[in-house]
């Protein structure tokens, strides 16, 4: 027998992967359709790989009686008695006939309606539902622990071992855990009872295997839980006094006894009784084998399939191989903790960051320490989802256990590290009173708990990297996804994710996966507008396919005109779930000053701001405007757009200057609008003075209190105006919308502007926001802006003049209209007595007559011409006398524009060998530009030769004029 034993002892060993081969196959689904159920734990289903949703908990207690009682019928007054007990609703039958509905539609999906069905049948007056046993993971350890009992029976130690070993690797947390009625609770206490013994009946087979030395932390542990279970307290003395330390196995009897005394009243039973005997004696006690060598006792860990250790490693550099397991911890396998979240049904999207995070989580079992992932992001962007998502599909690869917490990081009280390892020490089986009290010692444990296991970390909206820290593993083989709203978790050799807002086909995927594809189809251009107001945030696209989908008569259209700008925020909640709650949880935790630049800074109404535009809008320095915006990057509120830009998410957006209409005065963010206007104007005008030096309307213009952004060059003043193109469009188109205060400053902005785009293909682009703007302030009454405005569009007062392509430009459209209907046209200018518009008005209205050969109708030119020169006068004459032509026959006046052209080509010859090469002190040599063959002006010059058609862009009056 003694021969035996230890060949049982071997054999515990190398079949220790098939054993957990099969506990694995029976506590998660199988492929194909077949179904599987758990109830040693939360009750869950699958069909395949696929999880299935049993309903809220009254429908899975119903789903629990019935697959307990095995196929066999259960009567309907049973069934309510099971759920309610003596007190049921007055409707409790017709309640359950709809549980028992939902579940055979989740069973049988493909039945159709008044189909009999196949699995979940009538029959007595009840219910059945007929799947085999070992689609059930309670009747599978069940059967084991039946198994067991025969081969300890027939002094099968090794044996009873591996069956007990399978059958704990079963259940994965509370039996029934959740569950509502006297029936579950029953057999919740039923259950648990069961695996208690199961335990205890493996400790009894490894100290039976002379295995007690490695036994003895685990069965210490195990007793503290179950102070008053005599077998276990006689287990641990037995452990004790066959490794030698009788002192010890002694005290647990005299501590054991102390217990039952003053919880129960009573002494220890015969068992104990007869082993304290037996140590005081000093009896070694006989074993039921022989003692075997060290290694051949069955593995105190789970063992684990042979896999390749180097196939998903991130290091391939040669390294030494992770140590191998202690096989001299001989005891029950520990607790296999599965606390993750389940899996999001309708997951769409993110293709990319899976396809970079699984590979990396797969590839700890080889990699040389643990791997820790970091995903971080704005609120509803979706981290939760995606690393839920990625550590289901990589769950398998982590044998041991998957640890889960809510951090709680972005709101007002965080959770404690030193909370959370406690919670983390009892899910992997220490018992409470063992956990030690300081955070430092409970890091020490927990790093102990975790070395040469497999555990996958998931800790969900952390708050820094001091919060997460103590949390992480210290051993490889472990991995830990993270995610946070905070951009700056600073962890050792972590790889990083930032989750973004979905492209808009992503946001349709996740639409579609929610309210269905069809519906999607049947309203594609709607849907794109729903996500598009979304701005591609999953949880806005949530809520409004939560919304849909509860209305099934909504059109999206529908839906997507109540998503106006002022209600957006207010539609986009359903439930307790809100866009603007989860904007808030961040907002809530920012001291005044940072919780005041998060309102300010939305009010620049730019798609994106740099540090300088800050500093503007808060009144500060650009050093403390990045220092501020910079926080509120981490805190997870605004974010980074490109190198050195920020930007507001459209709904935080929003968000932000709602809290501001609230917390912050008319006065106050009207003067931070004002402060912003004033440094893009100057900007505008820094970039005009670089690029186009001889331009005098920046000294015409209300000179802004800000200096503006410093660009150190032409080169750079041209790169700023052509990237921030949409950005100082829609500044303008912001303001023109926005209070009427804006309407100067925005005016100002788009005449500094018009001067650098004038004969370039952006300048068209401009004609809306200045017809926009000559409707604001006519409707305003503010003769200023519209002069401001009417000078840029050159259309009369009253709209009656023709349009010849009728890009807003500073020039005289059709000289003859202009002759025609100067004074209707310029009225606005005279009246608001603004300098700019003043001064061009008059230059135009001496322009006229000039042109026509009537300079004695004309003010004279030499005041019309801001700087007064000779110089200026021919430069109206030459670029007039191009635009006769529109008027008149070409020849008629190619010899004027030839002459005109002459003198100004003489005149800035003579300026330039006075002053050397560059500009004269009465403005630039005049350009030469060179339109394309067949579109010259007419005039005969050598650059255009003779005109045969339009002049080009480049010699209209109103393409490069200089005012």
């Amino acid at each position: 027998m003694a021969g035996g034993q230890g060949q049982g002892s071997e054999r515990a060993v190398r079949g220790g992967a098939d054993v957990l081969k099969g506990a694995e196959g029976a506590g998660s689904p199988d492929r194909g359709d077949r179904l599987r159920f758990q109830l040693l734990g939360p009750v869950r289903a699958w069909r395949g790989d696929h999880p299935l949703n049993p309903g809220p908990p009254q429908q899975r207690a119903v789903l629990a009686v019935l697959l307990l009682h095995a196929g066999r019928p259960v009567s309907v007054p049973q069934l309510v008695d099971a759920l309610w007990g003596e007190q049921p609703p007055p409707r409790a039958v017709g309640t359950l006939r709809t549980y028992v509905s939902r579940l055979r539609g989740l069973l049988e999906p493909d039945r159709r309606p008044r189909q009999q069905a196949h699995l979940l049948v009538s029959s007595g007056g009840g219910y059945a539902l007929r799947v085999p046993g070992e689609a059930l993971d309670a009747s599978v350890f069940e059967e084991r622990l039946a198994t067991a009992r025969r081969l300890r029976e027939a002094d099968d130690t090794a044996g009873a071992y591996e069956q007990l070993r399978g059958a704990l690797a079963l259940p994965a947390g509370m039996a029934l855990a959740g569950l509502p009625g006297p029936y579950a609770q029953r057999q919740r206490d039923r259950l648990t009872e069961l695996c208690v013994t199961a335990q205890e009946e493996l400790f009894d087979c490894v100290v039976g295997l002379g295995g007690q030395a490695g036994a003895i932390a685990g069965l210490r542990a195990f007793a503290a839980e179950h102070p008053l279970r005599e077998r276990t307290q006689a287990l641990l003395m037995r452990a004790l006094h066959r490794a030698g330390r009788q002192a010890e196995a002694l005290a647990v009897y005299a501590a054991t006894r102390r217990t039952l005394d003053a919880e129960l009243g009573a002494e220890p039973g015969r068992e104990l009784r007869a082993l304290y005997e037996e140590v005081c004696a000093g009896s070694r006690g006989s074993g039921t084998g022989s003692r075997p060598g060290p290694g051949t006792g069955p593995v105190g860990d789970r063992a684990r399939p042979d896999r390749d250790r180097t196939g998903d490693s991130r290091d391939h550099r040669p390294h030494p191989p992770r140590p191998a397991r202690s096989t001299s911890r001989i005891g029950p396998p520990p607790p296999v903790p599965a606390q993750l979240p389940p899996d999001i049904a309708d997951f769409a999207g993110r293709a990319e960051a899976v396809a970079q995070l699984a590979p990396a989580l797969r590839g700890a079992a080889g990699a040389r320490a643990p791997v820790v992932a970091t995903l971080s992001g704005l609120g509803g962007v979706g981290k939760t989802a995606l690393a839920v998502h990625v550590a289901h599909s990589v769950r398998a690869h982590f044998p041991d256990g998957q640890l889960y917490v809510d951090l709680q990081g972005g709101g007002l009280a965080p959770e404690d590290s030193s909370a959370v390892l406690t919670h983390f020490l009892r899910a992997l089986g220490v018992a409470e009173s063992a956990v030690p009290d300081g955070p430092a010692q409970k890091a020490a444990l927990y790093r102990s708990l975790l070395a040469d296991r497999e555990v996958l970390v998931l800790l969900d909206n952390a708050r820094d990297s001091a919060q997460v820290r103590p949390l992480l593993p210290g051993a490889p083989g472990c991995a830990v996804l993270v995610t946070s709203r905070a951009r700056t978790l600073a962890l050792p050799g972590a790889d990083r994710v930032d989750v973004e807002v979905m492209a808009e086909g992503e946001a349709l995927g996740l639409l579609g996966a929610i309210v269905g594809a069809e519906r999607v189809a049947a309203e594609p251009i709607a849907a794109r507008e729903l996500v598009a107001v979304c701005d591609g945030l999953p949880l806005a696209v949530r809520i409004a396919a939560a919304r849909l989908t509860s209305r099934p008569g909504w059109a999206m259209a529908g839906l997507v005109a109540r998503l106006s700008e002022e209600r957006r925020l207010d539609e986009l909640r359903v439930g307790d779930l809100g866009v603007e709650a989860t904007f808030r949880v961040g907002y809530e935790v920012l001291g005044p000053g940072l919780a005041h630049a998060f309102r300010a800074l939305a009010l620049c109404g730019m798609p994106s701001f740099c540090r300088g535009a800050a500093a503007a809008l808060l009144d500060t320095t650009d050093d403390e405007a990045e220092e501020a915006v910079e926080a509120l990057v981490d805190a997870g509120l605004v974010e980074l757009h490109g190198e050195d830009r920020y930007r507001y998410h459209d709904l935080v957006g929003l968000f932000a200057r709602r809290l501001g209409e609230r917390h912050d005065s008319p006065c106050e963010r009207a003067a931070a609008q004002h402060r912003f206007f004033d440094y893009v104007l100057a900007t505008v005008l820094t970039a005009v003075r670089l690029t186009e030096p001889h331009r005098v309307l920046p000294g015409l213009l209300r000179h802004p209190d800000s200096p503006g952004r410093t660009l150190a060059d032409a080169d750079a003043a041209r790169a700023w105006l052509h990237d921030a193109h949409p950005r100082l469009y829609a500044a303008v188109e912001w303001a023109l919308g926005a209070a009427p205060g804006l309407l100067g400053s925005a005016v100002d902005l788009l005449t500094a502007w018009s001067q650098v785009l004038g004969g370039t293909a952006r300048h068209r682009a401009l004609e809306p926001l200045v017809r926009r703007a000559v409707d604001t302030a006519r409707r305003h009454g503010d003769d200023t802006a519209t002069a401001h405005a009417l000078r840029l569009l050159r259309v009369p007062h009253h709209g009656t003049a023709p349009h010849h392509g009728t890009a807003p430009h500073h020039g005289t459209e059709t000289y003859a209209w202009a002759e025609r209907a100067p004074g209707e046209s310029l009225r606005p200018a005279h009246a608001s007595a603004g300098p700019p518009v003043s001064a061009l008005a008059e230059r135009e209205l001496a322009a006229v007559p000039v042109t026509m050969d009537r300079e004695r109708a004309a003010p004279p030119l030499r005041t019309a011409a801001p700087d007064g020169s000779e110089y200026r006068l021919r430069q109206i004459r030459y670029r007039a006398r191009c635009a006769l032509r529109r008027e008149g026959p070409p020849r008629q006046a190619a010899a004027p524009c030839r002459q005109a052209r002459r003198r100004c080509r003489l005149r800035a010859a003579r300026d330039r060998a006075r002053l050397g090469p560059g500009e004269s002190e009465r403005g630039p040599p005049l350009p030469t530009p060179a339109p394309p063959p067949g579109r010259g002006c007419g005039c005969g010059s050598a650059h255009m030769g003779e005109c045969r058609g339009r002049p080009s862009a480049a010699t209209l009056p109103g393409s490069r004029e200089v005012p």
